[in-house]
């Protein structure tokens, strides 16, 4: 199988100017991006991307998710079409890049190919999934869960967003409801593109991260209850003080995910606390232990520790606990051949990289159960995304839009 040369790279200075042409459409107010999905500044985004798209020769497809699947065609009218894509909604306080550069990467990469009058023998599809960021109708990756068989089109055309607006009904009336039976369509491959949302890459000083796995996520809702009473008349030694049990189990999910190094994290995020008032014990706290790793068997391993250890911690101080799991998917491992084929791409244009796991969830995560996926990612300031103030540099994102390139071709096969 052919493989490109070593001197074919994209156009950086155009690439980065469709970026920030894209960011003017629903702008932050502290220099980031709020495009949220269904909005008006979405469509607006979507019909931009769409122009660009058919500018480069391109055919556009939408599914009745609003999926959007710009093809470029290729030599076999029979090969199945090498995807690659990402998302253009953002955060309510989001960045420029944080799945923008996944989408107009894979337009840069088709935009070079006509300037070079390449041809593959797979088509080429550059797609934008729909509600990726799950902001505004969660959860998130929903479209693409809907691809892949996750959950339903009813079941997704039902969620509602804060002032309860429907998303089957906002969907249309930003008219992007398409044509396509969602899932209908058959892959060969899928590339995704995406800046780390981490520090890693930065620190170790790594043009591209070279992603293997996603991380599995356990969502487990706990509860501990206790008795509330008076904080100034109840002896010490006669209370069942509920939030002493979050702060032992709070320890305990930090020492569990310590233990499990490396690339497992764990954290408590969302607390309710009752009756939540500055003089009475807490009788009741309901909150929601996030833990996740690459590993099914480890991922299993620290929810099982959890739930052995966490009645014991509590059962001491006089409280009950109980849980339940309330979110969770397992880690995918991306294809090992599309993983060589970007770790080859890096080394040929003399990138340096390293392996990576992908701390956040991703379209290519759910695409992965139903087709061969891999991911590319490149480093983003000081780690931070879901932030007006997530950056990333010029050269970075022509480093990974390379890569991509040329991982894209020698899947898709180069003709002549």
């Amino acid at each position: 199988m052919a493989v490109p040369g070593e001197n074919l790279k994209i156009n950086g200075d155009r690439l980065w100017d469709s970026l920030m042409e894209m960011a003017k459409i629903g702008p932050g107010i502290a220099g980031g991006n709020n495009r949220q999905t269904l909005t008006d500044d979405d469509a607006t985004g979507r019909a931009l991307f769409q122009e660009w798209c058919e500018a480069a020769g391109m055919t556009m497809g939408v599914d009745t998710m609003g999926n959007m699947f710009a093809t470029r065609a290729g030599e076999d009218p029979e090969a199945l079409p090498v995807y690659v894509g990402s998302h253009l909604d953002t955060q309510p306080t989001g960045g420029k890049y944080d799945g923008v550069l996944g989408v107009l990467g894979g337009l840069e990469a088709i935009r070079t190919m006509n300037d070079l009058g390449i041809k593959t023998k797979h088509p080429i599809v550059v797609t934008n999934w729909t509600n990726e960021e799950g902001t505004r109708f969660a959860p998130a990756m929903l479209a693409s869960g809907v691809f892949a068989g996750k959950h339903t089109q009813d079941w997704a055309y039902d969620r509602v967003d804060a002032e309860g607006k429907r998303f089957g009904d906002e969907l249309a009336r930003i008219g992007w409801v398409g044509d396509e039976e969602v899932g209908a369509r058959k892959m060969h491959a899928m590339f995704e593109l995406h800046i780390e949302q981490g520090p890693i890459l930065e620190a170790e000083n790594k043009d591209i991260g070279v992603v293997t796995h996603g991380q599995g996520l356990r969502w487990i809702e706990c509860t501990v209850t206790g008795k509330e009473s008076h904080t100034g008349s109840t002896p010490m030694s006669m209370r069942k003080n509920a939030g002493r049990g979050l702060a032992l189990i709070t320890e305990l999910v930090h020492e569990i995910a310590m233990k499990s190094q490396p690339n497992a994290v764990g954290a408590i995020g969302h607390i309710d606390v009752y009756p939540n008032s500055r003089n009475i014990i807490p009788g009741k706290v309901v909150f929601t232990v996030d833990m996740r790793t690459h590993l099914l068997d480890k991922l299993n391993a620290m929810v099982d520790e959890l739930m052995e250890k966490a009645p014991k911690l509590c059962e001491d101080i006089g409280v009950e606990f109980d849980c339940e799991i309330v979110g969770q998917f397992n880690p995918p491992a991306f294809d090992e051949t599309l993983v060589g084929s970007i770790r080859d791409a890096a080394e040929r244009l003399g990138y340096s990289h390293m392996d990576i796991v992908s701390g956040a969830g991703h379209d290519a995560c759910w695409i992965n159960d139903v087709a061969p996926t891999a991911m590319i990612m490149c480093p983003c300031v000081d780690g931070l995304s879901h932030n007006e103030a997530e950056e990333i540099s010029k050269e970075w994102a022509a480093a990974g839009t390379d890569v991509l390139m040329h991982a894209v071709l020698e899947t898709a096969e180069i003709v002549g």
